[in-house]
């Protein structure tokens, strides 16, 4: 076998060890580690650039980014929200619990769809799970994921690899694997990861919190602002408590204004009518919305009128006009109402809203006397906000991070989920076609905007796993995986069944942490079918073994994307999937070489 180790073969082997090795040790970001992949296979001509640039277009990278937009859009409507509710009455207090609904849920889903798919839906649901049972989100994102990719062993469209694996059956003369045939195996594999996660990963797995994003480093809730009713507002002919019924705003109620003068009985059976004033508390999303959407206005801006157009009539984000200013201790505006210092005077903006620690305020926003420490709400055009952070009267200015939750459409953000879903289960167009489709759709239909779509994409993991792909295509290219499939066919010839099927498992379970899972068991699957002839027994048991292998593997980050798009976030290092991920595929070697004889017995 080593005599066969040529030049392109032997560089990438070289490249392999070590870029597996920087990986393990973090030195280098794994981002970075991937470009010096590309580059170094690039330098070796063990791919062409146009190979090994190929990442970047792959469908990998593609239903990635993907997925990140449609999660995105699942995060901006508030369904991840309701699903989340749904999921964590059932889940209850205790860690067990709720890793086992977790698991058992994800694993159900992962069933009929693709693993990413579920994980990234699953991703912002389990995060709030983590925050609101105080589990450290660590404890949590690796069982999701794992769950994810087990779930896929129960339907033969779980997973690609199975599909490959019925149509190389096919090749051999045998019937093709029917849609539950693998069924046993792969119930008994969620199972036991479930009971894996409940006994033993439990204490393996690292306790850190998730990171916490860029976008809500500023982050404040309960600001304080008014809105004005206009014409066809859907708040007209409402009574407050109707109002305050209506989940598509999370605003609350403290003050009502008609012509100026103050209702002082919010929960009376009087009618909003055009032109009232709401005194509200709101999140930051709901500042915005008042912006965007008809109906209703914030009242500084219904009373003074918006900022000025940007030049040449370009169309602004909200959000851009919107930053947060926080009074300096010493601030000659400490003790002066905001109509006192009139603002739009003095610094050509508007206060449209303000947050203060103590609590909920309840009076006319332009009488509020400022105090140290008050965030006030500040909306302008950029030199009018570039004057303000000069001034001394404030301690520092930070961007505004709220941004339009659509809430209304997340019946329609559940439709083109399930019609994408539906669409990558019967294999009616590539996946990644139809997850770009999908994802398209979701921007179209307003479910999300452009620019949310661009920032729910993480850079990071899709830089890594454009640079990760070309191992895949090296190690065909090169002769290393059909060089590597015949050792293993020579080696293994005069084993026992389960030996061989042991060996068959690992060898795959390795490989597979380069390849795809359908690209591994191309290779390998013909293979174990040749070698099952061979020795006269049913080939059945051989290809399964190779395609659960392929799907189960999960000892790195890299074996499989959904371990990807959790990794960054529970701020995993490399080495927490070895530790966890090692048993895991142990135990699921050993569930699959003792139940696929007995499935398909020689």
């Amino acid at each position: 076998m080593i005599e066969n180790l040529d030049t392109p073969r032997l560089s990438f082997i070289v490249i392999l060890v070590l870029s597996f090795a920087l990986m393990i040790t973090e030195r280098i970001r794994n981002d970075i580690v991937a470009m010096l992949i590309v580059l170094a296979l690039t330098l070796t001509e063990v791919l062409t650039p146009s190979e090994a640039l190929a990442g970047f277009g792959s469908e990998p990278a593609i239903i990635v980014a993907g997925i990140f937009v449609m999660s995105g859009a699942f995060r901006q409507t508030g369904l991840a929200e309701k699903i989340g509710q749904w999921i964590g009455r059932l889940a209850g207090d205790a860690y067990s619990r709720v890793v086992t609904v977790l698991m058992s849920a994800v694993a159900l889903f992962s069933a009929v769809t693709h693993h990413v798919t579920t994980t990234a839906v699953m991703l912002p649901i389990t995060l709030d799970l983590s925050r609101e049972r105080n589990i450290p989100a660590s404890k949590l994102l690796m069982p999701l994921s794992f769950a994810a990719s087990l779930g896929t062993t129960i339907t033969v469209i779980g997973a690609p690899a199975f599909l490959v694996a019925s149509e190389t059956l096919q090749r051999f003369g045998r019937p093709e694997l029917g849609i539950f045939s693998i069924a046993p195996i792969g119930l008994s594999l969620s199972a036991a990861g479930i009971l894996f996660m409940l006994l033993v990963g439990r204490f393996l797995l690292p306790e850190r919190q998730g990171t916490e994003e860029p976008s809500n480093r500023f982050r404040l809730d309960n600001y304080f602002t008014e809105i004005k009713i206009l014409p066809n507002s859907p708040f007209i002919g409402k009574t407050m408590s109707e109002i305050t019924e209506d989940d598509h705003y999370h605003f609350i109620v403290v003050g009502w204004l008609r012509s100026g003068r103050r209702m002082d009985d919010l929960r009376s059976l009087r009618k909003v009518k055009e032109g009232d004033v709401l005194l509200v508390n709101t999140p930051p999303e709901d500042v915005v919305a008042f912006r965007e959407e008809k109906g209703v206005e914030l009242h500084p801006v219904a009373r003074y009128g918006a900022a000025a157009p940007s030049p040449g009539g370009e169309q602004k984000d909200v959000t851009e006009q919107l930053v947060q200013a926080v009074v300096a201790p010493n601030s000659e505006l400490v003790g002066s109402s905001i109509r006192e210092i009139d603002f739009l005077w003095r610094y050509g903006a508007l206060v449209v809203g303000l947050w203060r620690q103590e609590g909920f305020l309840r009076q006319e926003l332009s009488s509020i006397r400022l105090e140290a420490g008050d965030v006030l709400v500040l909306m302008g055009e950029e030199e009018a906000l570039a004057a303000i952070a000069q001034d001394r009267a404030f301690l520092m200015m930070v961007p505004f991070h709220g941004e339009l939750q659509p809430r209304r459409k997340a019946g329609l953000t559940a439709a083109i989920m399930l019609a994408t879903i539906v669409a990558a289960t019967f294999n009616a167009v590539r996946l990644d076609v139809v997850v770009l489709a999908g994802a398209l759709a979701m921007v179209l239909s307003g479910c999300l905007s452009a620019r949310q779509a661009y920032r729910a994409i993480d850079t990071r993991i899709y830089v890594f796993i454009a640079g990760a792909v070309p191992l895949g295509a090296a190690m065909q290219k090169s002769g290393t995986a059909v060089l590597l499939a015949q050792g293993l066919q020579n080696l293994v010839a005069e084993w026992p069944l389960l030996l061989i099927l042991s060996m068959i498992f690992v060898m795959v379970a390795v490989i597979t942490q380069f390849m795809s899972d359908a690209a591994t068991t191309a290779v390998f699957a013909p293979v174990a079918a040749s070698l099952a002839q061979a020795l006269g027994h049913a080939p059945e048991a051989y290809v399964v073994t190779v395609a659960m292998a392929s799907v189960t593997a999960c000892f790195t980050p890299m074996g499989h994307h959904g371990n990807l798009l959790i990794y960054g976030v529970g701020r995993y290092r490399f080495a927490d999937f070895i530790r966890i991920g090692t048993p895991m595929t142990i135990l699921c070697g050993l569930v699959v070489i003792l139940l696929a004889p007995l499935i398909w017995p020689e």
